[in-house]
């Protein structure tokens, strides 16, 4: 079982490059968010309503996965559901109803529901065959892209329209997941990786607890990161005050904190468990962002530049903080015992994002009813318990021998009743 040292680098490349066009695409519309919301004309209830009801379309993704999974392969639903994606995101800018945008996200849910499910399934199917760690580093490279996206996107706004921003960076993405995805792993591949029978059927309410622990930690420490994505230009513009190219910055520079972060995974993990590294992460992570959230806005009503600096520093700690989380908990899927990874993975990405879809929509809620800096509290407490949960999985978790030196980061971890 494996792959030749050619074609498992080759794998490699292609997986790395589909997550970092990923990357790109799924946060090329960060630094325009606050245009967005201008031009279909919704507060900030609504828009949370919006992105929140749109993981209805997550959902009914869900529901359907591991069978276009079954039927077509991983490398295939990524392909042409991240192109699919691509597309909707790129019909954006010429929407300016309310209800035809919330069809527009409802399609990019649904898709990118497939999607995630798919090219996290490829990644640790790989990670089996070349027996060696490689997820960190697949989602340090979608780190990668969301802060160049981010960063050149802040850039554009000052030069390019909203539409041909969304064409030219949306069309670059569709013809780069062609080439990227051409070298994934093939559905016979992935097969040498899992001895369990993939259509075996395990009764939802038979999952293994296992999972719904895996569940609570992964919307725990992916709820603040989303949070960033949705809401982090829009604080910058109303909190601090800056335009949308310096908006773009605490997002970006919290990218590249992930990246770091992420990047280091495999060096770290040969001393500490990774759910070590989500423990600190969530404890130290939440402390920064939340003394970012105050400190920010506090210290730009009477220096703006200086308030955004101290944010950006401070959230920079929170993307340290919060770079193994999403990793840990995904890659767990990969061994839980007695189902098939896809399986896994669809079950806690379905649960994630019907806890997920509730949780945007208090969250635009707290921002429109209250304030968006209070509302920036949710997702500091969010990421304390991650931490908290990582802690747990940590004490009861322990490595497969097959995996022993490695130490795994991503390796089997199976939950043992104390």
């Amino acid at each position: 079982m494996g792959l030749s040292s050619a074609r498992g680098r080759s794998a490699e490349i292609g997986m790395a490059g589909a997550f970092f066009v990923q990357g790109i695409s799924n946060t090329l519309m960060i630094p325009r968010v606050p245009e967005l919301i201008d031009q279909i004309g919704v507060e900030f209830t609504t828009w949370g309503l919006i992105i929140g009801l749109a993981g209805l379309g997550s959902l009914l993704g869900l529901t359907v996965s591991s069978k276009l999974i079954s039927r077509f392969g991983t490398r295939l639903v990524v392909r042409w559901g991240a192109i699919l994606a691509a597309g909707f995101m790129m019909t954006l800018p010429f929407v300016h109803d309310a209800w035809l945008f919330f069809a527009a996200q409802l399609g990019m849910s649904f898709v990118g529901a497939c999607v995630g499910v798919a090219i996290n399934a490829q990644a640790v199917a790989l990670q089996k065959l070349l027996n060696r760690v490689v997820i960190g580093k697949f989602h340090g490279s979608w780190s990668i892209g969301a802060a160049l996206s981010v960063a050149f996107s802040g850039s554009l706004a000052l030069v390019l329209s909203l539409a041909m921003h969304f064409l030219i960076l949306g069309s670059i993405c569709i013809v780069a997941l062609f080439i990227t995805t051409h070298y994934m792993l093939t559905p016979e591949e992935v097969g040498k990786s899992d001895d369990r029978k993939f259509g075996k059927k395990v009764s939802f309410f038979k999952t293994p607890k296992q999972v719904w622990l895996l569940t609570a930690g992964l919307f725990a420490g992916m709820f603040p990161e989303i949070c960033f994505m949705d809401w982090s230009a829009v604080f910058a513009k109303d909190e601090i005050g800056v335009n949308a190219s310096l908006g773009a910055m605490p997002y970006t520079v919290f990218g590249i904190a992930m990246i770091i972060g992420r990047l280091s995974i495999s060096r770290l993990t040969k001393k500490y468990h990774i759910s070590e590294l989500s423990k600190w992460g969530g404890i130290f992570g939440s402390v920064a962002l939340g003394l970012g959230v105050w400190l920010g806005p506090t210290l730009a009503a009477s220096d703006q530049i200086l308030g955004l600096v101290v944010l950006v520093a401070l959230w920079s700690i929170s993307g340290l903080g919060m770079a193994p989380m999403v990793p840990s908990f995904f890659s767990g899927a990969g061994y839980v015992k007695g189902l098939q990874t896809a399986q896994a993975l669809a079950r806690m990405t379905l649960v994630n994002a019907i806890v997920m879809m509730g949780a945007k929509i208090v969250m635009g809620g707290i921002a429109q009813g209250v304030d968006l800096q209070v509302a920036f509290i949710f997702p500091t407490v969010m990421m304390f318990v991650a931490g908290f949960i990582a802690h747990v999985v940590a004490k009861r978790a322990k490595r497969a021998e097959a995996v022993a030196n490695a130490f795994p980061p991503t390796g089997p971890i199976s939950i043992v009743q104390e």
